[in-house]
């Protein structure tokens, strides 16, 4: 089976594919010579995932499913949610996001964040939502060097590491990614 997966950030697509059977096969938007930004318009992060699956299914054709992931910070009224990717400007740097993050919380004790993810499936005319949470707090500065967007400030919930000082297997199997494409493996082999 083939799957595209609509999304141009190649570190999901490993992250993703790390977690798929051998008989799916992710096919990125560049393999389908979609170079287009896709929308994202809506007000939710399930909102911005059915929108960014229907654009493709409706202009390609192609069975897919596309992802959106939020970090909501309870002292921040689930900032920055929606614009996580572009918290520090339209640049869409992850430095400049945590930073930015980190200034707005300064001394904050709430320390309380989780990452949500929803995945919005288009499979044979139909649509399918798949959804990972995965609660943990804000770092006081960065730790860790792998993962890629806010993981070495977000600390899950029972682990004394960031995302960034996790092994990807680790991170796949508490992840809100990993749950949330868990659901939707599951979903693909019934």
């Amino acid at each position: 089976m083939q799957l595209v997966f609509a999304t141009n950030n190649l570190n999901k697509i490993k992250e993703v594919q790390a977690l798929m059977p051998q008989h799916i096969k992710l096919l990125s938007l560049k393999d389908i010579g979609c170079f287009e930004d896709l929308p994202e318009t809506q007000n939710s992060i399930k909102g911005n995932a059915i929108q960014k699956a229907e654009f493709i299914k409706n202009h390609y054709g192609y069975d897919c499913f596309a992802d959106d992931t939020g970090l909501e910070v309870d002292a921040l009224n689930g900032e920055p949610g929606i614009y996580s990717a572009r918290y520090a400007g339209e640049q869409r740097n992850a430095n400049d996001n945590m930073n930015t993050l980190l200034s707005a919380l300064k001394d904050n004790p709430n320390r309380k964040a989780h990452f949500k993810t929803v995945i919005a499936l288009e499979i044979n005319n139909q649509q399918q939502v798949f959804t990972g949470i995965c609660e943990g707090e804000i770092t006081n500065s960065k730790q860790g060097e792998n993962g890629f967007g806010y993981d070495p400030i977000f600390k899950p919930n029972g682990y004394q590491k960031t995302f960034a000082e996790m092994d990807l297997n680790l991170k796949n199997s508490i992840g809100h990614r990993g749950k949330a494409v868990s659901q939707l493996i599951a979903f693909l082999n019934s």
